[in-house]
Formats: structure tokens, C-alpha cells, sequence
């Protein structure tokens, strides 16, 4: 008879630990497992890019409710433990249910801390820890305008970086004298405050916050120095504290967290913990890879049948190596200056590099790396191992000084190095997973060895271990379109041009497809290669098109779409907007918001009053749920401001006009500014044009989501007529070899702005075939709302209920 496991949160850890335990024994438990979010488990490191808008909450669940099923676990979820009975080894949830158990684990996590300050009860007042708190600021930001981050460490900066992209003004308060002092020394914190400002972030350093005030909402901020801010949100990200309150009342012993072995067992029998909850030698690890280092012991202990054989946990080396709003950052150990230490410093202010290395006794304890991060994995081997450097130069401890074409460190890795921190999965472990499983792609090996599954830092040390085992050039092994098929998106396109294939499941039929339907990943890029391919002959697919692109609307939580009608270059007129207010009336319309991209959008339209409110406006689609061009944004240029030098206005609307409800594999947006204030911000855009003196600017590649990037400036030209025609080539050459859902800033970085010059500027013939191409494409160009408003047929999707577009 299989004994009980029972689990106590749903989390990271926790759900970790049982896979390791289902690994060694799948058979040994009936597991039921409690968890107070209403979600199956997701990755928790990802919030950040939800909130920052390049991930749904589908996209970071880890273990989705089908993987409960097939492992036979009962998921209890919006239901956490109220009590532990331990001599009765029972537990009790807040909805009732009793579950006895064999074996009871808690993974109970941590809570955010909040300060402890007058008025922090009031609404508006947040953490920034789950999904919940994500879809608040989400929903906060589309009525209100100015947020205030109290904590410059990662979580406070990553809240910030996506309040930002919601188009608030954001004021981050900071405690101590620089940023991240808990990852960083001085000089990379201050490094990151400048890179960070640049950004649009503002920072208040060495600030104590006094009172929150406001009545019953949040109006404004005060701090002990006598300074005040006006704000509508303050989000706390100051820390946590291990979730314990449960672990105390049911008489398990704790100090900061639960007091845990050398195998995770508490001080009742039959009890453990893991996570941000456990305290292990009287320290609890709040980073993922400690946690799972845990999550394993745990594990072979309790499958174990002789005890005597096992080895314990036995803590953990700190490190982080993440990205910060675009900047790259590792540090690990004993970094910061003391008595008995030496250090290398390399400080490059023009690039924005700063490494250290901090030694003691001829071994690295320490390191700091800050914008090139490509030694981590050696300098992290080395601390591990207690490597011996006497006599070792700096190129030796810093390869990347070299000043040689960089090399991946996976070629001087040893098979017992880890390349994936997170889950602990070694070089070797991954080598012999490709061998034996003829793995050919990234994604692959991450599903055979979890690699490359957490925080996704190693997914570019898996390539180049791909590559290594395949024989192909470094770096360049090639991915398939998805799960469905070993063909490349590359593959896939050459195979449509050369066997003329017209159809979604005749692409799949004919390359020998895995699943007769495909799946959500390969339908949409299919229809999008086949259009790109021959946008007069191959007909559209709408079943292989997103739900927004079907409806030509975006769909919000509760089943309701938003209308974004287009206003070319961000300019209207009375006419048009009394139509919305009037459209905004007659159908009740709960939200008018302005955009960042100068438009109005209308929220809380039900699905069956889409056609009759696009009839109504008399205005034309502005592709607001499609990869194509969103938005051209625009300053108001030399007729209204003192500073302008070229029509800004005039350019952006004709580029609007020029380039609408063109399918590109990723959304795409412009700017167009009059002067090199930028007021358009034209610097992060896909495509930013920038008035100067005697013509225009143009910078490509321009990236303001979660991989910010700054746009590279590509050309220098006198008119108009050569924006539009280079924007023309550079798209058409985009579209044609860039993989569907690749933006423009990671097409640019993997082919290289050369090449794209070379291509687009230099080669005078093929700029030309590029343009006619182009322009084919966009004689198929349609206003999709006008088209579903004149046919009565294309009406009929628009008729289903609420319940029908959720599911």
C-alpha cells in the first residue's frame, strides 16, 4: 500500500522536490498537494516579464494541470493549510478538507515584507510577488499615471522596468547609497543607477519613507527628511520573510524559517521543509538553485531504504547572474573588499564593463561582473572547486580580456561542471542526454533534462553544448519551428517556396508533421510563411491565427475586447473623437485610455458588439492585437516646437499609411522625432526616425520591452522618399528571413547590422527587388474592419458567448 505524501505549497520548491521524488520512485506515494494561489505551478522568477508584457501567465507555468493528472497527484488549489495535527498526522485546509498523511512537506515560501509605516493599509499599497499583484499594477496603470518602488534591489528595479513600460512615471526609493547592494559592490550599483536613469528611471537614494497618505486610496508618499511625492501606487519591494506562521503553530522549532537537518527532516517526525521556509545552518536561501539542491536531498531521503548510504545537503555557494532591464549582471561569494582580500578590477566607462575578481589565499572567494557577464560560468568553477590561481594572469582568470574572437566556456568546462545552476544539470549529464537521445535543439534538451527551465540564463551554453555534440559551427545549431516537427522555421520556408505548398495542414502534411494539427506555436508561423512567401496566391488561415488576430481585437481577462482604432502619427480631430465618445456611450464602454503609442483605446467591448462598434467609429483598424505595424509616434515637429527641424508629423503619418496591416513576424513599431530631444523615443523603437539638421536619421532594431535595447543607428539621408524606401527594404528582408515571433532587436543581433547594411544600403539591386516585394505584400492589404463590417458571412464568429472566447 503506498504511503501519503502530502505538500504544503505549491511552489517552486516544492513541486521540484516531488518531481525529484517521482524520478526515483513514482509508485512509492499518493500525494496530495495544497496551494493558496489559484494556479497550478508556475515559475515565479518570470513575473517580471509578464508584468513587463512579453509573457502571458500561460507562458510561465511550469507544471501545468495535465502533469498533476498523469502523475495521479491531488492538486488543491485557492486552499491553503489553516492546521497540522502532528501527533494525528493530519492536516486541515481553510475549505475544509482533512488529509492524513505518511509524510507531510512544508514549502510554504516566504511573504513579501511591508513596512511596518502609517497609511500602509491603504488601497494601492502592494508587493510585487505573485500574479495577483502583477495583474494589479497592470489594471492600476490603465487609470492612473504616477508609481512610486520602495527598494532598489532586483525585485523593486524589475517592478519598476514594468511600470515603466506601462506608461507610469516611476520613482524608486532606496535605503542605502546604491542599488542592489546586496549583489553588487558600489561601483557596478552605481554603474546600473546610470544605465538605469538612461532608461527613464528616477532614483532617491539614502531616503527613509516616513507615512503613506491618501484616504482611503493612496494620493501621496512622505519621507523622514521632510521631502514628499505625489503618487497613485506604491509598490514594496524590500524584501521577504520565510512564511513560518503555520510551521510555529503546529510546534515545529524555528528561528528566522524552519529549523531543517542535513536532509531537510524538522524537529517532528515524519516533518520537513524546503524552500525559502527551510533555514539550513542558520541560513534560509531565497535564490532557485539552492532550493532545488534541497528539493533533491529531500528527495533520496525519503525514497531512501537505507539511510546509512545517503549524503546531505550541505549548503549552498550564493551566486546571481541575471538580467537587469537589459543589462547583464553576475555576482557570486565574498565580493566586497576586505582585510585579507586582493582584487582584479577591469573598469571600461565607455562600453559600461566592470569585472572584479576578489581573491583570498590564491583562490577566487568572489566576483563581480557588470555588463560582460561571459566569464561567470569559469569564475563560478573555480570558487566551487577551490582552484588554486598562483601564478594564474588576468587573461587566465578573465578570458574575455583576452582581446581574442571569445570562445564558449562550455569547451573548457569539465563534464562535472554545471551548465544549468538552477536545476543542478551538469555538462556531462546534458552531453550524454544528446547522445543517447539524439537531442537536436534547446528546447528538447530542456524536456529530457530540465535544463534551461528556470530562470533561462543557460539556454545559450545548452546551444553551443548542441553545436559541440553535433559537429556544427559554434553557437549556430539550429532550432526547430516546435515540438511538432525536427524541421527549422528556415526549413519550413525553403520547403513552402520550393514545393509550393498553399496551406497550413499541407505544409504539415507534406514535411511529415508529428501532430496531425499542430499546435499553437507552429499554426500561426505556418500561415504567417505562407502569406510572406506569396501574399497574392497563399489565402489567409484565420483557425491558425491567435485569438486577437481572429477577432481583430485584444482580449481582456474577464472575456470583453478592447478597440484601438487607428489615428495615423497620434493625430485626431473633433470629428473622430466625438464618434468615440458617442461609440463609448451608446455600448457602454467602462475605459477610455490613451496610450503610449498616442492612440485611444476603448475597453470592455463584448465580442458580439465588435462589428457594430467598428461600424459606428467609421475609422479604420489600428492593429493593435497583430504582428504587423502598431503605431507610428510622433512629436509635434517644426510647426509647433521651437526645438524641431523636420516635419515629424508629416513623415510619421505617411509612414502609417505607407506600412498598415503589412504581416511581419513580430509586432512592429516607429517613431518619428523631430530633433535629437527625442520626444518620440525614437531610440527604443523597432524602426526610430530622428530629425537633424539637413535630413533624417534612421536608428533600427529598438527594443522597450523586458530585453531592452537601444536602436542602432543604421543611415544618414536628405528626404523623406529614402526613410521610406530604406524602411521598406530593411522590412522586407526582416519579413522574409527573420523566424516568426523574433523581433527586430534579436533578428539585428543574430545576423548583425553589417550584414543588414551590406544588404540594404550597399547592394543597389537587391534593395530594389526588396522594395518591389515589399510593395506586392502590401497591395493584399486590407482594413479588416471594414471588410467583417460589409460581410454579414464573416459576422458569424462574433455571435458566440463569453464563456465560448475564454475557453
Amino acid at each position: 500500500m503506498s504511503e501519503k505524501l502530502i505538500l504544503i505549497g505549491n511552489g517552486m520548491a516544492g513541486i521540484r522536490t516531488i518531481e525529484e521524488i517521482l524520478k526515483k520512485d513514482a509508485t512509492r506515494f499518493d500525494i496530495t498537494v495544497f496551494g493558496e494561489e489559484p494556479h497550478p505551478n508556475y515559475n515565479r522568477i518570470m513575473l517580471s516579464s509578464v508584468l513587463q508584457g512579453d509573457s502571458t501567465v500561460d507562458d510561465i507555468v511550469l507544471n501545468d494541470y495535465n502533469w498533476y493528472e498523469e502523475n495521479q497527484i491531488e492538486l488543491l488549489t485557492g486552499d491553503p493549510v489553516i492546521k497540522v495535527d502532528t501527533e494525528k498526522q493530519v492536516v486541515y485546509s481553510q475549505n475544509g478538507v482533512e488529509r492524513s498523511y505518511d509524510k507531510l512537506i512544508f514549502a510554504t515560501g516566504s511573504n513579501p515584507f511591508m513596512l511596518p509605516l502609517p497609511g500602509a493599509d491603504k488601497e494601492g499599497v502592494i508587493a510585487f510577488r505573485n500574479i495577483k499583484d502583477c495583474e494589479t499594477m497592470i489594471e492600476t496603470s490603465k487609470n492612473y499615471k504616477k508609481a512610486v518602488v520602495i527598494g532598489g534591489g532586483l525585485l523593486g528595479l524589475e517592478a519598476a522596468r514594468g511600470l515603466l513600460n506601462l506608461n507610469m512615471h516611476v520613482d524608486v526609493i532606496h535605503i542605502a547609497d546604491y542599488l542592489m547592494e546586496r549583489q553588487l559592490d558600489d561601483q557596478a550599483g552605481k554603474m546600473l543607477k546610470e544605465e538605469l536613469e538612461a532608461q527613464g528611471m528616477t532614483f532617491h537614494l539614502k531616503k527613509n519613507t516616513k507615512e503613506i497618505t491618501g484616504k482611503n486610496r493612496v494620493e501621496g508618499i512622505e519621507f523622514t527628511d521632510g521631502t514628499r511625492f505625489d503618487t497613485d501606487l506604491v509598490v514594496m519591494a524590500v524584501g521577504i520573510k520565510p512564511n513560518v506562521a503555520l510551521a510555529q503553530e503546529s510546534g515545529l522549532t524555528t528561528e528566522r524559517a524552519i529549523v531543517v537537518d542535513d536532509f531537510m527532516q524538522t524537529s517532528v517526525q515524519n516533518v520537513y521543509a524546503v524552500g525559502e521556509c527551510a533555514q539550513h545552518r542558520g541560513i534560509a536561501y531565497g535564490l532557485v538553485a539552492p532550493l532545488y539542491e534541497q528539493g533533491k536531498v529531500l528527495a533520496a531521503h525519503i525514497c531512501s531504504e537505507d539511510k546509512t548510504l545517503e549524503h546531505g545537503y550541505e549548503g549552498s555557494l550564493v551566486y546571481t547572474q541575471l538580467k537587469v532591464s537589459g543589462v547583464n549582471v553576475f555576482s557570486a561569494g565574498q565580493f566586497q573588499d576586505g582585510e585579507q582580500t586582493k582584487a582584479i578590477r577591469v573598469h571600461d566607462e565607455f562600453e559600461g564593463i566592470y569585472k572584479k575578481v576578489v581573491v583570498q589565499d590564491n583562490k577566487v572567494v568572489g566576483a563581480v561582473l557588470f555588463g560582460d557577464t561571459t566569464d561567470s560560468t569559469r569564475l563560478l568553477s573555480m570558487m566551487r572547486k577551490g582552484d588554486d590561481i598562483s601564478g594564474m594572469s588576468k587573461v587566465a582568470l578573465l578570458p574575455s580580456e583576452s582581446g581574442e574572437a571569445p570562445v564558449s566556456p562550455v569547451v573548457a568546462m569539465a563534464d562535472d561542471d554545471n551548465i544549468c545552476d538552477c536545476n543542478g544539470i551538469t555538462k556531462g549529464a546534458i552531453c550524454s542526454a544528446i547522445t543517447d537521445n539524439g537531442l537536436t535543439s534547446v528546447e528538447q534538451v530542456k524536456q529530457c533534462t530540465t535544463a534551461g527551465r528556470s530562470c533561462g540564463g543557460c539556454k545559450p551554453l545548452i546551444a553551443d553544448l548542441l553545436t559541440l555534440a553535433t559537429g556544427e559551427e559554434l553557437g549556430n545549431t539550429p532550432e526547430p519551428l516546435c515540438g511538432c516537427t525536427t524541421h527549422t522555421h528556415e526549413e519550413v520556408v525553403a520547403e513552402i517556396r520550393e514545393l509550393g505548398l498553399t496551406h497550413p495542414r499541407e505544409v504539415m502534411n507534406v514535411l511529415g508533421w508529428e501532430s496531425d494539427e499542430g499546435c499553437s506555436k507552429c499554426r500561426p508561423a505556418i500561415n504567417y510563411y505562407l502569406k510572406m512567401v506569396d501574399p497574392i496566391k497563399n489565402a489567409d488561415d484565420p483557425t491558425s491565427r491567435f485569438i486577437n488576430e481572429r477577432v481583430h481585437a485584444n482580449i481582456n481577462h474577464n472575456g470583453t475586447f478592447t478597440v484601438v482604432p487607428r489615428m495615423y502619427g497620434g493625430v485626431t480631430n473633433a470629428e473622430q473623437l466625438r464618434k468615440i465618445a458617442d461609440v463609448a456611450d451608446k455600448y457602454n464602454v467602462p475605459l477610455l485610455k490613451v496610450t503610449g503609442g498616442q492612440r485611444i483605446d476603448l475597453f470592455g467591448v463584448e465580442k458580439e458588439d465588435l462589428p457594430n462598434v467598428w461600424s459606428d467609429l467609421g475609422m479604420r483598424s489600428g492593429s493593435a492585437y497583430a504582428k504587423a505595424l502598431r503605431t507610428v509616434k510622433t512629436c509635434v515637429g517644426e510647426s509647433f516646437c521651437r526645438f524641431g527641424t523636420q516635419d515629424s508629423i508629416g513623415l510619421g503619418v505617411e509612414l502609417e499609411k505607407k506600412f498598415e496591416y503589412i504581416n511581419t513576424p513580430h509586432k512592429v513599431k516607429m517613431a518619428v522625432s523631430a530633433c535629437p530631444r527625442n520626444c518620440a523615443e525614437s531610440g527604443i523603437k523597432d524602426f526610430g526616425v530622428v530629425g537633424v539638421d539637413g535630413g533624417w536619421e534612421l536608428y533600427v532594431g529598438g527594443n522597450g520591452g523586458v530585453d531592452l535595447r537601444g536602436g542602432d543607428l543604421f543611415c544618414k539621408v536628405k528626404t523623406k522618399e529614402e526613410i521610406i524606401d530604406t524602411i521598406s527594404a530593411f522590412m522586407q528582408y526582416y519579413r522574409e528571413n527573420a523566424r516568426y515571433l523574433e523581433r527586430t532587436s534579436h533578428f539585428v543581433e543574430r545576423v548583425g547590422l553589417d550584414h543588414m547594411k551590406q544588404v540594404v544600403l550597399e547592394d543597389v539591386d537587391g534593395r530594389k527587388a526588396l522594395i518591389e516585394r515589399m510593395d506586392i505584400a502590401l497591395s493584399t492589404g486590407k482594413d479588416p474592419w471594414k471588410e467583417i463590417v460589409e460581410n454579414e458571412e464573416l459576422q458569424r464568429e462574433f455571435k458566440q458567448n463569453k464563456a465560448e472566447v475564454l475557453s
